[in-house]
Parts: structure tokens; sequence; C-alpha cells
């Protein structure tokens, strides 16, 4: 049986919003990732360090903290530059990670299509492009004699760019053929005129377990971040008139989601630009919900699809505190744009989806966002 990693997770408070002083998301994706976190410090600096992003003294004591509990790997909550993640490593005397690795190894564990697999292994290559010094830092001592150049380290790592360049063009192609493929399906889509509406949300809100509840689907549920990296489409009923719709259940999302990933999902993200309505799907358990949908919309923003418009769904109302609920299930919401400041008032509705409570007024809001469309071609289900 394999034994899991031991990790030392570190957070740094650089005196921004919602730091994570407990670094339980840091945690959850851990060990998501297989690895098991043995150990948690924090620290505030002003800024980051330029060699260590922490100093000496603080990156002495995590040194001293991992080898108390045994820990094998240090993790940081935050992104780290190259050298420093080198320089960390080498003073610490073990492997060196940050969060954005971190996330992109999950995504690589679970990535299940074509596309996926494709995306992922570009954001992969991506990242691992920028850090070749590191990777080869052994081979600084082969680059040559005194007025020499182009020894054999110098080599190695022009070999290496050009061999992780020429991946990097060839799964860009591949993914431009399967963009070409979606964008087929989904023109088809449009010529059948069908209602399209996309779920999104933060990471583990429960939108596949919704996805499911909705369409009578079997899409992978688990407590845990990430659980969905593929979209998946199904027809959705939408009630008494006979309409239907197309809804997609597409990845989660994170806070600081990396950029190369955003990049390399556009194909897939592309469901939520082009869809009519987005189910916005929030775990109104959580007591951060609010800075989960910050998050969301600055996503949102971010590949274009802010303006599309939204139902807020309060998912797994099965634990959330009664008390703390308005007297009707169904109100609005003032959602704020997460870039200008502006808001706009929402339809807002709970639900748990494990239970299947409010789920019927949800289909009731869906069917009228429908109605209010130009939708007449859509396809007539059988009864």
């Amino acid at each position: 049986m394999k034994t899991q990693a031991l990790a030392l997770l570190v957070g740094v408070d650089l005196g921004l919003p919602n730091f994570d002083t407990n670094l339980q998301e840091l945690g959850l994706l851990a060990q998501t990732a297989g690895l098991e976190p043995v150990a948690r410090i924090t620290c505030k600096r002003k800024a980051p360090d330029a060699a260590l992003f922490i100093g000496s003294g603080k990156a002495d004591e995590i040194k001293m903290l991992a080898l108390d509990t045994g820990a094998t790997e240090v993790l940081f909550d935050q992104s780290l530059s190259p050298a420093q993640q080198r320089n960390l490593e080498r003073h610490l005397e073990m492997p060196v990670n940050d969060r954005t690795l971190l996330i992109l190894e999950i995504f690589a564990q679970r990535a299940r299509s074509h596309e996926g697999k494709l995306q992922v292994e570009l954001a992969r290559l991506q990242y691992v492009s920028t850090r070749l010094v590191r990777r080869w830092s052994h081979l600084e001592r082969q680059t040559g004699g005194a007025g020499v150049r182009g020894g054999p380290g110098e080599k190695q790592i022009e070999l290496d760019k050009r061999m992780i360049g020429d991946a990097i063009k060839r799964t860009k192609e591949r993914l431009t053929k399967v963009k070409k493929q979606r964008q087929t399906q989904r023109k088809q889509r449009e010529r059948r005129n069908a209602f399209s509406i996309s779920l999104v949300g933060y990471t583990n809100a429960g939108k596949s377990t919704l996805f499911n509840a909705l369409v009578k689907a079997s899409a992978y549920t688990a407590d845990q971040l990430f659980a969905t990296l593929d979209t998946t489409t199904r027809q959705l009923y939408l009630g008494e008139a006979g309409r239907s719709a197309s809804l997609s259940d597409t990845v989660g999302f994170i806070r600081d989601l990396p950029h190369g990933l955003i990049d390399a999902f556009a194909a897939t993200l592309k469901e939520a630009v082009d869809a009519d309505l987005l189910l916005h799907v929030v775990d109104g358990s959580n007591p951060d919900y609010l800075e989960q949908i910050e998050q969301v919309q600055r996503v949102l923003s971010e590949i274009g699809a802010a303006d599309v418009p939204q139902i807020l769904v309060f998912n797994k109302l099965d634990a959330i505190e009664k008390s703390s609920l308005p007297l009707h299930l169904k109100d609005k919401f003032e959602l704020r744009d997460a870039f200008e400041g502006s808001s706009r008032s929402v339809e807002r509705v709970f639900v748990s989806a494990k239970t299947g409570e409010g789920l019927n007024l949800l289909r009731e809001l869906l069917a009228a966002q429908a109605a209010s469309v130009q939708t007449s071609d859509i396809p007539q289900t059988p009864q």
C-alpha cells in the first residue's frame, strides 16, 4: 500500500483581504491531491522576500517544524517564483510546491475526457517551462570553463526548452481541433434554438449533485474539491409546456485559480460564456459564501461571461440553519460586479440537491426564464 506523503502547509499574510488564517482550503487541496497535512504555519509580511518569499528566520522555523512532524513536502498557499521555489528547496532540503502546482496536480489526476487531458497538459507544460532553471540547477557547474560558452549544461537547458516548446505547440494544435469539434456541437444546439443553461460555482458547492438531481444523470460526485473537471451536457425537461433545455455541468472555480488553467480551459468554460442562463451554485452552509460568490464573479468576468443572466442557487439547504433563512425561500440578491463595483438584482433560490427540497421551485424559475426568451423552435419533449 502506497504511503501518503506528509505535507507542511505555509500561509503568508501580506495584508490582502480574505487571508485564510487556518489554511483550511489549502488543506483540502492537499488532501484531494493525495497528501496528508501534518502541520500548518502562518506569518505576516509587508511584502514577499525576493529570495525565499519568507525571511530566512521563518524558513529555519519551517525546517525545524518539518523535522519535528516528519513532513516530506512543504506547500505554500501563495504562488512562488521559480527562483523562490529553488532557493526554498535548497534551504529546507526538501520539495517545495505552491498552490498553483497543487491545483495543476489535482487537475491532472481528475481529467477524464480527451479535451480535459489536453487542457491540463497544456497548463502543466506552460508552468514547467518557467521552472527549467530550477529543474536543471544541478547542471549550473557544467556551463563551461573560463571564457567557454555553450557548455553541456547550457546545451541541456536549451534542449529542454526546445522540447517543452515543441510539446506546447503540438498540444495547442490538438486542442484547436477539439475546440472546432465542440463549436460544431454548439452550432447544432443553436440551430435547434435550444435554451442553454450552465452550472457554475465555487468548487465543492454541489454543482454535480444538482446536475444529477435535475436531469436524473449519474455524473461523478464527491465531497472534495474539483470532483468535476470535464463538461457534461444533458437535456433538461422544463415542465408542462413541454419545453426542454441543454444543461451543462462545468469545472468549479476557486480562489487564485491559475491563469494558465483559465486560458487552457477556455474551450470548456466557453459553455458558460455562450449560455443563455447561468445557475450560479453556492454552498449556502459555508460561512465564507460571500467571498466564494465574489471569486466566481471574478472568473466569470475574466472569461467574458459576467453579463450572462444568472440565478443564484443556494445549495445544501439541509445543512443550513433554518432560522437564518428568509421567510420565503425565493427572493432577490444584490450581485456585485467583481471589477466595476456595480450591482444588479438577481433571483435567489434555496435548494437541497441532496434531498430534493426546493427543486420544484427552481424548475419553475428555469421554465419562466426559458419562456421569456424567443425559443419557439425549442424541440418538444415526447409525452
